[in-house]
């Protein structure tokens, strides 16, 4: 019957997502095409749309997949919360599933793991009615689902059928797979989800790459200290409580501000570093292809976000040496470090909070150089090749059993 392994031939998996823009789910999906062993799984990768930057990534392009007319009619740049927004799902209801249902009977994998809430509806409902041609299916979620249901959502009504077809759709999955230990226990709640049914493994990390590309030179970086954020700009970031409490702190005396990434709310941005009169001292950078080297130099790493699902952006930074001040979001930043010891925590949207954090690290060199060292020992748990180890294990389980 498909959906059971023969010990005589790989694991066939089947990754499906809607393209290679984003973050931390498109380079997992990345690494796990590129690094699981050949003799044990045959990886495909199906994107909706070819596009996006962990494209060049990509070993092996011939075990890339795409929808036919993708650029016409998949072509959801920007931010998760506007690729996904109800809207934009209605309107490729019909041909994402099939283009995602053709990748299935072509590829004819035993598990199919899909990648986000949107592309996890789409497979869904590709997967439905498939009978005995249906794989396993993996429903992977990298977010806050109920947060980024609530930004997408115009209205009470389209939240509650976002929400409703999300139940339905992660109840139909063979496993549900959160990235932190918060979000797994989060998505049963949340969603009623049968506890039995999840997984969790936490976003790996490069530890040679990195080590490899965080002693490059940084072309355009301040001529004094600074603190660093990473991240689209975007609401769910929370840039301007970063602004406010850095002006508030008064460590622009000494440090720059720095910002890596790009976003909608770039101008915004903008203009309030200058109305609360510290916009020399705020950096916008863009997108910059090695973020490490210019974490490697932070004094501080912060990330204020609203929510997350796993914070690979932090846990990066600590990889570098940066020392961490994160917010206590839901969900991921308890994953990342041990606070207290290899980073420090504050509540989520307090800007007094963060402003006192802040100047009480940077007035603290040896406090920074403690959690420095903690912070390199406890990233070593992230390690791609545990983490990727970690996937195997799950594939290799879900292939076992038949398909529902």
């Amino acid at each position: 019957m498909h959906g059971i392994t023969s010990p005589a031939r790989p694991v066939k998996v089947l990754l499906m997502l809607s393209s290679l823009h984003g973050g931390g789910a498109e380079r997992v999906a990345v690494h796990l095409l590129n690094q699981l062993d050949s003799k044990r799984f045959d990886v495909r990768m199906g994107l909706l749309r070819k596009a996006g930057p962990y494209l060049e990534h990509i070993e092996d392009l011939d075990r890339v997949m795409v929808a036919p007319d993708g650029e016409a009619h998949f072509n959801y740049d920007g931010p998760n919360s506007a690729q996904y927004a109800p809207g934009k799902l209605i309107g490729s209801a019909a041909r994402a599933p099939l283009a995602f249902r053709r990748m299935v009977r072509e590829t004819r994998p035993d598990v199919a793991m899909s990648f986000l809430k949107g592309t996890n509806l789409l497979a869904w409902l590709a997967l439905m009615g498939m009978g005995k041609e249906r794989p396993r299916w993996v429903a992977r979620e990298g977010n806050n689902v109920l947060a980024v249901v609530e930004e997408e959502a115009p209205n009470p009504f389209i939240k509650r059928v976002s929400l409703g077809l999300t139940r339905k759709a992660y109840a139909r999955a063979d496993a549900v797979l959160a990235n932190s230990t918060d979000m797994a226990e989060g998505l049963v709640g949340d969603l009623g989800l049968d506890p039995a049914k999840m997984r969790m493994i936490n976003n790996p990390i490069d530890l040679a790459a990195i080590a490899a590309a965080r002693d490059e030179p940084i072309p355009g970086a301040p001529n004094r200290p600074y603190v660093l954020c990473a991240g689209r700009l975007e609401y769910q970031k929370a840039h301007e409580v970063l602004i406010r409490s850095f002006a508030a702190s008064g460590i622009w005396r000494t440090h720059a501000l720095v910002i890596l990434g790009k976003g909608s709310r770039l101008n915004q941005l903008h203009r309030l570093a200058a109305q609360l009169g510290v916009g020399e001292y705020v950096r916008f950078i863009g997108f910059v292809a090695n973020p490490y080297a210019w974490m490697a130099r932070a004094d501080l790493f912060v990330l204020p976000s609203r929510w997350e699902g796993f914070p690979t952006v932090a846990a990066e930074a600590l990889a570098c040496g940066a020392p961490l001040l994160l917010s206590d979001c839901s969900f991921g930043p308890r994953d990342v470090i041990e606070p207290g010891v290899s980073g420090e925590l504050v509540p989520v949207d307090d800007e007094i909070a963060l402003s006192a954090a802040m100047a009480q690290l940077i007035a603290d060199p040896e406090r920074r150089a403690r959690m420095r060292t903690a912070g390199l020992k406890r990233v070593r748990r992230f390690a791609i090749e545990t983490m990727v180890s970690h996937y195997a294990d799950l594939f290799e389980e879900m292939a076992l059993v038949p398909a529902r």
